[in-house]
């Protein structure tokens, strides 16, 4: 990351600007909104999963292939869903955290799901198959150079890196299981129970 995604993210937010970088942003959004219904299918939220897909239908007609963000304009919400979360939704412990080489954080039970996600993402199925080669090197640095500011952050504040991204991440993966209405454990919801008296 260090030596060349980082770097490159950096060029590529100096050379392109904002707007072209939202447009980039919108369209592999609107891409993935087709796995992010399904997975809320799966989940048993079929409201949001009708949300999604009428998202990208939208924005691929009205969005000009789903350059501009036409649905959220419209008050279609955009969702944030993988088959990790459903996964965890369906009971699935994490497992142990874990640093994947490229990919970054993850857990055991996103490890395992990633397949899943590859093959849920409709730009896997792109031709010809340089089209999608230069598609998802764009993907990958427009999202690493939107983390630009977060991962500076980090390094800052974090006396303990490691640690410090450890923790967000569980803490975020399990908000989003639970769409950020994560239940209290049992241990901190028990009121230690009255002292008899006589």
């Amino acid at each position: 990351d260090n030596i060349i995604t980082k770097p490159i993210a950096k060029a590529y937010r100096a050379a392109v600007p904002e707007l072209f970088r939202g447009m980039i942003y919108n369209v592999f959004s609107n891409v993935n909104d087709v796995w992010v219904g399904a997975n809320n299918l799966l989940q048993g939220k079929p409201k949001r999963a009708l949300s999604d897909w009428t998202r990208v239908i939208v924005n691929s007609i009205f969005g000009f292939g789903g350059v501009a963000d036409v649905a959220s304009e419209i008050g279609l919400d955009r969702h944030n869903e993988d088959f990790g979360q459903t996964l965890g939704k369906w009971g699935v412990p994490s497992g142990p955290y874990l640093i994947l080489p490229l990919l970054g954080p993850s857990t055991v039970r996103d490890t395992a799901a990633l397949p899943a996600d590859f093959a849920g993402d409709i730009w896997t199925y792109k031709t010809p198959v340089n089209w999608r080669n230069v598609g998802t090197g764009v993907r990958i640095i427009d999202k690493r150079a939107s983390l630009l500011d977060a991962s500076g952050l980090m390094e800052d504040a974090a006396l303990d890196r490691y640690e410090f991204l450890r923790d967000g991440y569980l803490q975020r993966r399990q908000s989003q299981v639970y769409d950020g209405n994560v239940p209290r454990q049992a241990d901190d919801v028990a009121e230690p129970a009255p002292s008899e008296t006589k």
